[in-house]
């Protein structure tokens, strides 16, 4: 059983319309001083337009190239929600690939496989303030 112990949030700045930020070190963090040594850890994003994702980041043309594979799938200008505020492309793209993701807590330490990252992905920047909360729960 699960007991929830602490949450944290911080939070970023993005430059780009599109942008991929490695937000590993500030989670690796967290845990570290959460002296959890087993258990779960849950990085959420509060906005609509925005995700958090786990892939490759020490080749940088990764994370470029999902976010073209993105654009390709998902164009922009071409739905109803555009004739709001032009930004339903970015919307989509968050709803796929999602507000959180969960990673386990082994000795202290993020559960990320040797090439795997934290990334937090603004698909409607620059923003001066992107809200990221991470929750540790020990098990």
């Amino acid at each position: 059983m699960f007991s929830s112990l602490t949450m944290h949030t911080f939070t970023i700045s993005t430059s780009k319309k599109y942008e991929l930020v490695d937000i590993t070190s500030q989670v690796r963090d967290i845990v570290e001083k959460s002296e959890v040594k087993d258990g779960l850890c849950t990085i959420f994003t509060p906005h609509a337009t925005a995700a958090i994702l786990i892939n490759e980041n020490y080749d940088p043309n990764v994370m470029d190239d999902v976010i073209a594979a993105l654009n390709k799938m998902i164009p922009e200008g071409i739905w109803k929600h555009d004739r709001i505020d032009n930004n339903a492309a970015a919307h989509i793209k968050a709803a796929i690939i999602g507000p959180s993701e969960t990673v386990p807590i082994r000795n202290g330490k993020l559960v990320l496989g040797r090439w795997q990252d934290v990334m937090f992905a603004d698909f409607d920047g620059p923003r001066s303030s992107r809200e990221i909360i991470v929750k540790i729960m020990k098990g």
